[in-house]
Parts: C-alpha cells; structure tokens; sequence
C-alpha cells in the first residue's frame, strides 16, 4: 500500500500536542489549569525531543541512510519538517501563555519582572536570594572553555553578557560570557509582598537577573545582559557488555551517561545579542541536524505545571473525589467478594484503594503464600511497593518483575529494586530485547486442601499518583483459567527459551498482532456473509502500518470502525475507496485517556478485551503485553456503555487526520463530555 495512505508517526505527535495546546487555549477551562496544560505541552515537547527527534536525527547520520526512508520520508526531510511545525508550535504557546499572563491580571494576579518591583519586594528578593537561591546556583564562564556539551540538559540557564570595564580589567577579554543555571531544586514561582490587595508572583529566572551584579560583584562591568537558553540531549540508554556487571549497574550506568548524550534541540530567547548565540551553538557542538529554535524571554515552561494555587479554588477544576465500586466493600476482605464475581476498577472514577488494598490483605492473610506482579512505574512514595515489603516480611514469596528501562523513570525503579532485594523479594528483569509493559498480578492461596488464584489485570501503572489523573481499567478476577496463564507469563519472565500457549490472554510479543488481525479478517467475513461487522477500539496510539491495512481492508468490506485514539494515529479515515467505514476521534481533557480497549462484534455476541498494548510495532513484536478478554456479562456491558460515552463527546473530542487536524466534533445533540458523564455515570450507579 502507497506510503501515503498513513500520517507520518512524528507529524502525528506534534498534531497530538497541539491538542494539549487547545487545552490552554480554551477558555472554558479553569485558568490556573490552562496555564498548568502549557506546562503539559512544553514537558510533551522535551520528551519528544529526547527520544523520537534523536532517533531520527540518528538515522539521518548513517550514511547508508541517505536514501532510505524514514517512516515515509528521508529522515533529514523529516528533521526540518519537524523543526518548522515545532517553532510555529512554539509561537503558538507563547502566544497563548502572554494572553493567560493577561487574564491572570484580569484576576487580580500579577507576574512582575525585574523592573516591576518595589523597594519592600526588592527587601524580600535580597534575602530570599541570599538564603534559598544562592547557596544553589552554578555558573560557569565561558570564555576559556572550548565545549560545554557536557552539562546537564534538565535546567534551563541564563546566559550572560558582560561588558567589562577595560581599565579595571586589562589582561580579560573586553566581552566574558557565562551560563547560570536555573536551580531545579528552587520553586520557578515565587510569591512576592503583596500591594494593595494584589497576588504578585516573580519568575525565578527574573529574580536571578535582580541579582546580577552580587553574582558578578568580582568584575567591574560597564554593561551586563541575561537571555534564557535551553537544549535537549539524545536520551537513549547505551549499554555496554561488561559481563562482570549486574542488569542493575549497566542501567544506572547508563541512565548516568545519558545526561552527556548528544544535544538535539536548542531554544534561545530571539533578543539574545548575536556573539551570545554563535558562542552557544559551538560551545555546545550544535550541528545542521539539531533544532535550533528561537524563542521568547523564558523557557522550560514545563514549570508551569506546577503553577502555584494561590488560595484560588475557584481557579482549577472542582475536586471530585474518587467514588466506590457498586457492591465491592472497602471494609471486608476483597478476597471472599471477587471469589463470587469479578470486578472491574476504572480510575481515577474511581479509588485506587482497591488495588492498595488488595496486596494489603493478601500481605497479611495466613492462607497467602505467594504473591508475583510487574511493575512498570511506581509513585515516589508508593503503597503498592510498601505492601509487597510487607508481605515479604511476613513470609510470603513476593515476585516483582521490575522494568528497570521505564524511560525517564529508571532511577526511581532502580532504588525500589534494590530497597526490594534488601528485603528479599525475589526480582525478575525481564527478557533481553523485550521491555515488559504487561500489568499483572497473581495471589496464590491455600483454600482447604486447593491452591486457588486471585489477581488483576490492568490498562495502567500500579501508580498512586497517576491513578489520580490517568483514567485506566483494572480487572480483579479468581478466574482460574485466565490467572493459570498469568503464571504463565511470569515463567515466561524468568525462562524465555520457552513459548507457552495461551487460550484466554493476548501475550506480546508472540500473539498479540496475528490474534488481533484475525479478529479484524472474522468481522470481514461476517459482513461477507450479510452479517454486521463492527469493530471499536481505543488506545494511545495507533502505528503499526500492517494493523492499518487489515483495518482499511474491513472498511472496504463495509465493516463499521469507531477508533477513539488519544495520542498517534498513523490511520487516515474517510477517504472513499480505503478507509470510508472508519470514524476516528481523540479526546483530551482534564484527565489523560490511557484506557485500551478493544470491542469486536462477532455476529451479537461481542468480545471485549482490555489491554495493556497501544497497537504500535513496539508493543506488538518488541514488548511483553497483556490483552485479557472480558467474561463476565456485567463488565462487558459496563465496559460497552463506557466506550459509547466516550464516542458521543462532542465537547472535548477532536477528529483525527480527516483534513485540518484538531478540529473539534460538534453535533446538534446535548453537550456530552466524557469525563463528566462518566462520573457521572459511576455516580448513578451507587443509586
């Protein structure tokens, strides 16, 4: 099939973005959480510049590569492709952060710079200065220094100008250059004295510049100047083949070595004098292939996530608080309920304390003998660790599969597996070659003379805190032909030389794409046979070109495909003669969509599977999934309503890839969006 019949992955991500960028710009969200989805979008951006960008940049390196393809282009196409759409994405967000600036003063909060404050906030800044900021600053000059491609990429820096006195400093070039990096550790917002009545806040960055001549009181300058500067660095994982050195030291070594990787993208404030900018970029070893960005005066406005509260309630989102599970008690043992019929969590509607409680009891039940589970990315303070450590205290034989490769999250993984080891929780690293993404756990329990199983499938980290803001599926089952095969899996973990079968779940990286397909060939025969053929998915993403030619296949059938699809979507539907049975839509909101679900007719009788696999080549042939069909008839029918509350949003629900992307769906039909009406509909069930 023509490469044209797909949107390019990278093109499609930044379209993703740009949606997280609607977020701040509408102006029926909560201010302070507009200005918190402009730190969402700047993080996105970092991250992708990270790891998708240095990928491509890679490819574009190797020679052999130059008249190869990318995806569907040339990657050194794509790279000034994607720097164009990046910097009119950038002046987008700058736009948009400048009008909230405006709009925050309408609120009778204020953002003052350096020449905005007065005496008694000059008072303050000097001592919160010499107390909180700076004791941590580094500065580093520049003059003398031939390549600073070494310093850390995580902060952004000011980077100054100096023009010295040429008397008082004969033997120094008459122009010194430095860097101040921009504490991390430090609150980017800072709340000043207040005047008359009104909350008056100051950028750190601009505290900073009140204070530059105390930090450069050694020289005797005529002039001096401050412009924001930020890069990304390549943020691959090398790891090298010392044998004598354990999984565990070559990640950290390698997760150490990442802050040297090689910069991919630079941002500068577009007023920075031209001296500045050339040092920087050759200091730096910057190259043609690198994005190079021009900006305005501040950067890493990922900081706006943490956009102080200010008392300011009426401000952010009205709190709702997480509801209980219809006839699925808190207060008695969990066990003996999900003995009688499954249950099905759906965060964060509602509490993540079923899952809390679920290791909790089992840590502590006498007839427990075994608990084994995947951990992909665990909260900093995290209950899920610290009821395994129990268990494990008590006697138990804990299992953790940890995957030490979460990106940007493997420090914190590495501490949890070595505090878990301390305790002899027995670790499981996974599969040479294969991430593990596959959220599971099986509790073995002794039932008179029966070993019998409990355990949870999930969509979704085993995470406290992104329970809160990543809406996620969780399965608690006893069924036990489908937690059989879960131990399954986890022998799998431990002896991958061995291929299992499985009847009920879909396991990556041996079935996942062929069972999907032929579920996707069954609805075209069913239609081929004067049968209706339905399809409808949801996930992350969508990339896998194989999968989008067996789903533009079923449109040609006439088979109907509802995709709602929150982040990549390579899939273009509606186009006659190849994809015009196929309705594709994103949705994105207060809470992150990260639910994956998928629903197959199947003649009347629908198979529901959720999932922890996006259906992208990564998870289809190169991870460690699991997708677990539905049984129980209740959930089913839950997870269906679900999914059709979802497909009618025609407030938050945007269309992908069917002309000018992000174009929000509108119809004549009562305001219905998701996250409101699926409270809402949890709500009503407690009734």
């Amino acid at each position: 099939m023509s490469q044209n019949h797909f949107v390019n992955r990278e093109i499609s991500w930044l379209d993703f973005n740009a949606r997280v960028l609607q977020e701040a710009q509408d102006e029926n969200v909560p201010l302070i959480e507009r200005l918190r989805f402009v730190g969402i979008f700047s993080n996105n951006l970092d991250e992708f510049y990270k790891v998708r960008y240095a990928t491509v940049k890679r490819i574009a390196r190797l020679e052999e590569a130059k008249n190869k393809v990318f995806g569907d282009r040339p990657a050194e196409i794509l790279l000034k492709e994607i720097t164009s759409k990046t910097i009119a994405l950038q002046k987008q967000s700058l736009e948009t952060l400048n009008n909230l600036h405006a709009t925050l003063e309408q609120e009778n909060i204020f953002i003052l710079n350096e020449d905005q404050i007065n005496e008694e906030q000059q008072r303050f800044i000097n001592t919160y200065f010499s107390q909180e900021v700076g004791p941590s600053l580094v500065t580093l000059m520049l003059n003398n220094i031939q390549s600073i491609s070494r310093i850390k990429d995580s902060n952004a820096f000011l980077a100054i100008r100096m023009a010295l006195d040429a008397k008082k400093h004969p033997f120094l070039d008459p122009i010194q250059f430095a860097l101040i990096e921009i504490p991390s550790s430090l609150k980017r917002f800072v709340v000043l004295p207040s005047v008359d009545g009104k909350t008056q806040l100051m950028l750190l960055d601009d505290l900073i510049r009140t204070q530059l001549s105390t930090i450069f009181d050694v020289f005797q300058h005529n002039s001096i100047e401050a412009h924001m500067v930020k890069f990304s660095r390549d943020a691959e994982l090398d790891f090298d083949d010392d044998l004598s050195k354990s999984y565990i030291e070559k990640v950290a070594e390698s997760v150490k070595d990442r802050s040297h990787g090689e910069a991919v993208r630079f941002v500068y404030d577009q007023e920075i004098a031209d001296d500045t900018l050339s040092l920087l970029i050759d200091r730096l070893d910057i190259d043609n292939r690198d994005s190079v960005i021009p900006g305005g005066r501040y950067h890493n406005r990922r900081d706006y996530i943490k956009f102080p509260d200010l008392g300011r309630s009426d401000l952010k989102y009205q709190t709702q608080e997480p509801l209980p599970i219809v006839d699925f008690d808190l207060h008695k043992s969990l066990f003996s309920q999900i003995a009688l019929k499954d249950r099905l969590m759906f965060t964060p509607y509602h509490s993540f304390s079923y899952l809390v409680k679920f290791l909790r009891e089992a840590a502590i039940d006498p007839n427990v003998k075994s608990i084994s589970i995947t951990i992909y990315r665990l909260s900093k303070l995290s209950n899920v660790a610290s009821a395994l450590i129990q268990a494990a205290r008590n006697g138990k034989r804990v299992t953790v599969q940890i995957e030490l490769q979460a990106r940007f999250d493997e420090a914190a993984n590495i501490g949890y597996a070595e505090e878990m080891k301390k305790e002899g929780i027995k670790l499981i690293f996974g599969v040479p070659g294969l991430k593990v993404h596959s959220k599971i756990c099986v509790v073995h329990r002794i039932e008179g003379d029966t070993l019998k199983r409990y355990g949870f499938i999930s969509t979704g980290n085993f995470n406290e805190d992104t329970a809160k803001i990543y809406t996620d599926y969780t399965l608690f089952t006893s069924h036990q032909p489908i937690l059989k095969e879960v131990d399954k899996v986890f022998r799998f973990l431990e002896a991958s030389y061995k291929i299992n079968k499985y009847k009920h779940l879909v396991v990556s990286p041996h079935s996942t794409s062929s069972f999907f397909t032929s579920l996707i060939e069954q609805e075209i025969a069913h239609v081929k046979q004067g049968k209706k053929g339905l399809i409808k998915l949801k996930m992350n993403s969508l990339t896998n070109y194989n999968i989008i030619e067996k789903l533009y296949d079923a449109s040609q059938a006439g088979v109907q495909i509802q995709l709602i699809v929150r982040g990549v979507c390579c899939l273009i539907p509606g186009v006659k003669g190849m994809s015009e049975n196929i309705e594709t839509i994103s949705v994105v909101d207060k809470f992150l969509e990260h639910t994956r679900l998928m629903v197959f007719e199947n003649d009347g009788d629908p198979l529901v599977y959720l999932s922890s696999a996006d259906w992208m080549t990564r998870n289809l042939d190169n991870r460690v999934e699991v997708s677990c069909p539905i049984y129980d008839p209740d959930i089913k029918q839950d997870l269906l309503d679900t999914f059709s509350i979802t497909w009618n949003d025609n407030v938050k629900a945007r269309l992908l890839n069917s002309g000018e992307p992000n174009v929000y769906k509108k119809s004549s039909a009562q305001q219905s969006r998701t996250q409101i009406d699926l409270y809402n509909h949890y709500k009503n069930k407690l009734s």
